[in-house]
């Protein structure tokens, strides 16, 4: 049964109102694990400089998100309409103050990051369920894991550690 005005069903809100972490693809890209808060049925993500990296996330209008169980299986992914609530607006006086009350480890009062978020440059973007979600059944039976991303980042080749020295006859 789906609820035509927000285009969500009960399983995609009982879903964000217990997600912390959504995997969030934009254009077909890979799926990022994002820190989310949910609110009046949709996820907050917020991204930017000092928060968490989204590329493309804050420019488009599209996304597709999956939300895992407690067991950590895959129970739904729907597409999203994706909006960004800008500073200045009543939305971001009510809003970002919701979201940045639920960010952990954040640094300094809340209302001193929302100000940083604001002056940053940073977005909060709302996903709000747009489609007919998979799950079930309908979900793909494949892992899903991608291959690792190509990085500059080396490890050390260490010589092996010797107690004592080796005599040679």
């Amino acid at each position: 049964m789906t609820d035509d005005a927000r285009g969500s069903t009960p399983l995609v809100d009982e879903a964000m109102k217990k997600a912390a972490v959504a995997w969030v693809s934009v254009a077909g890209g890979p799926a990022l694990a994002l820190w989310c808060a949910p609110l009046e049925g949709a996820l907050l993500v917020v991204t930017g400089p000092g928060e968490q990296a989204a590329p493309g996330l804050a420019d488009a209008t599209e996304a597709q998100v999956t939300l895992r169980g407690d067991h950590g299986g895959r129970i739904v992914t729907w597409p999203a309409r994706v909006s960004r609530v800008q500073p200045g607006t009543e939305a971001w006086d009510t809003t970002a103050p919701l979201v940045a009350a639920k960010r952990l480890n954040a640094p300094g009062p809340t209302a001193d990051l929302v100000t940083r978020w604001a002056a940053d440059g940073c977005a909060v973007n709302r996903l709000t369920p747009a489609g007919t979600p998979l799950a079930g059944a309908d979900l793909s039976a494949d892992a899903q894991a991608e291959p690792p991303r190509a990085t500059p980042a080396i490890r050390a080749t260490r010589k092996p550690f010797r107690l004592h020295r080796v005599r040679r006859r």
